[in-house]
C-alpha cells in the first residue's frame, strides 16, 4: 500500500492547480459536504472552515472524511490548543489572521500546513523562520498590490503570497500582476445560507477568471 502524501505534499498540487482558498466562513455541518462537492468539482483543492463558524470541527470532520483528495483545514486559528483539535477532526490546514510561533509551530509538530497571517515585513520573516508553508497577506484592503510587489522584491521567489480579504474579480488581476501567488476567497465566494448551486456557480467563475483559457 502506497503511504498518503503529506499535506505539505498536498498543498503544493493543489497550489499548482488553482490556487484559491475557500473560506467557508459561516458553514454549518449538514451543508458542508453539499458545498464542498460544488468546490471540489469547480476544482478547488483548498478549503478552510474559521472556527468562529458553527460547530466548525464537525464540519471539518465531514468535509476532510468526504473528500480526501482535498486539503480542509481551519481558519481564525489562534491557539496551539486549537490546532490539535483541528487534527483530531481530520484538518490538515491552520490559517490564521495574525502569525503567532506557537500556532505555527504546533501545526509543523502534527505534519500540518499553516498560513499565518501577516502584514509587514517583520512579521513574514518571522512566519517563514517559524516554518510558514505560505503567507496570508491579511487584510488585503490594507495591503495595495504595491505592498505585494516591495514583498516579492525582498522575499525569496519561492514563497508564497496570498492575499485575503476584499479580493474580488475586478481587483484580482492587479494582485496577480504584483508578485501574488493566490488568494483566499470568502464573501465571493460563499456566504452563510448559500445553497450549493450558487456556491457551484460562483467557484466556477472564479476558476475561470485565474485560468481564462
Amino acid at each position: 500500500m502506497s503511504k498518503p502524501d503529506s499535506a505539505a505534499t498536498r498543498f503544493a498540487a493543489a497550489i499548482d492547480a488553482l490556487p484559491l482558498v475557500a473560506i467557508l466562513r459561516g458553514v454549518r455541518p449538514a451543508e458542508a459536504v453539499a458545498i464542498g462537492r460544488a468546490l471540489v468539482d469547480a476544482g478547488w483543492g483548498l478549503i478552510e472552515v474559521p472556527l468562529n463558524s458553527p460547530q466548525p470541527l464537525q464540519s471539518i470532520e465531514a468535509l476532510a472524511h468526504a473528500f480526501p483528495d482535498a486539503l480542509v483545514g481551519a481558519g481564525t486559528v489562534l491557539t496551539a490548543a486549537a490546532v490539535r483539535d483541528v487534527h483530531a477532526a481530520g484538518g490538515q490546514m491552520i490559517v490564521a489572521p495574525n502569525f503567532d510561533a506557537d500556532v505555527v509551530g504546533e501545526t509543523r509538530r502534527l505534519g500540518m500546513v499553516a498560513l499565518p497571517g501577516v502584514l509587514s515585513p517583520t512579521e513574514a520573516f518571522a512566519a517563514l523562520a517559524a516554518g510558514a508553508a505560505a503567507l496570508k497577506l491579511f487584510p488585503a484592503e490594507a495591503i495595495a498590490p504595491a505592498v505585494v510587489k516591495a514583498l516579492r522584491a525582498v522575499l525569496d521567489p519561492a514563497v508564497l503570497l496570498l492575499p485575503v480579504g476584499g479580493i474580488a474579480l475586478d481587483n484580482m488581476v492587479v494582485y496577480r500582476s504584483a508578485g501574488a501567488n493566490g488568494f483566499g476567497i470568502g464573501s465571493s465566494l460563499y456566504k452563510p445560507g448559500m445553497a450549493a448551486a450558487q456556491v457551484a456557480e460562483n467557484a466556477q467563475r472564479w476558476a475561470r477568471a485565474w485560468t481564462p483559457n
